[in-house]
């Protein structure tokens, strides 16, 4: 008779590409075709960062109703805003309903909800089956990211980070938390970025 296997493993739950968004920082990276979170008061800055490290166009949805919109000249100083297409729900029902059939389209590498509150478990559990269809049938491994208000809370992300200023005079630096992973522990790094162009790099791990 043979032996009966283990009901737990040490191995990582989910395995893949990832997007790195610091080289220095190992763990500082998003699975590919899986939806994410960003949060904190400089949580649009953090999804341009994303932004910038992934090519082609970028899909940034936002209601309507909201009068926060993306200044072109802010944008600039990490991508070019050419690259952006803004799309803009009149019903808070089409808002994950059209970041859903983008994932599924599998035709942006990113694309960007910025929400005003946050959204059902179900409503996360079908962008990461969309996703991942998008990357069974378009062959892209696009990244959903959820910008969503303060400390966000979304159930079912893969992954949840927190940007707030930190910057002191003559330098631009921030704190960045990463709240939840699914196989890492929570973290804390201060970034820096040189001049207004400079590349980002991580300080120190404040653990």
């Amino acid at each position: 008779m043979p032996a009966a296997q283990p009901l737990l493993t040490r191995r990582t739950a989910r395995t893949g590409p990832v997007l790195t968004l610091l080289p220095e920082v190992a763990d500082f990276a998003l699975p590919l075709a899986r939806t994410h979170e960003a949060c904190g008061p400089a949580r649009r800055t953090l999804a341009l960062w994303i932004a910038a490290r992934t090519t082609g166009p970028v899909l940034w949805l936002a209601p309507a109703w909201t009068r926060d919109r993306l200044h072109a000249d802010g944008v600039l100083d990490w991508i070019d805003p050419a690259r952006l297409l803004f799309v803009h729900p009149r019903r808070p029902e089409d808002l994950l309903w059209t970041m859903e059939e983008i994932l599924r389209a599998g035709c942006v590498a990113l694309a960007v909800a910025d929400l005003p509150g946050l959204p059902g478990l179900t409503q996360v559990r079908r962008m990461h089956l969309a996703a991942e269809t998008g990357l069974r049938e378009g062959g892209t491994a696009a990244i959903g990211l959820l910008v969503t208000p303060g400390r966000g809370g979304a159930p079912g992300v893969e992954t949840r980070w927190s940007l707030a200023p930190d910057h002191t005079p003559g330098h631009n630096r921030w704190r960045l938390e990463r709240l939840r992973a699914r196989t890492a522990p929570h973290k804390v790094w201060s970034v820096r970025r040189d001049g207004l162009s400079g590349p980002l790099s991580a300080l120190h791990d404040r653990g």
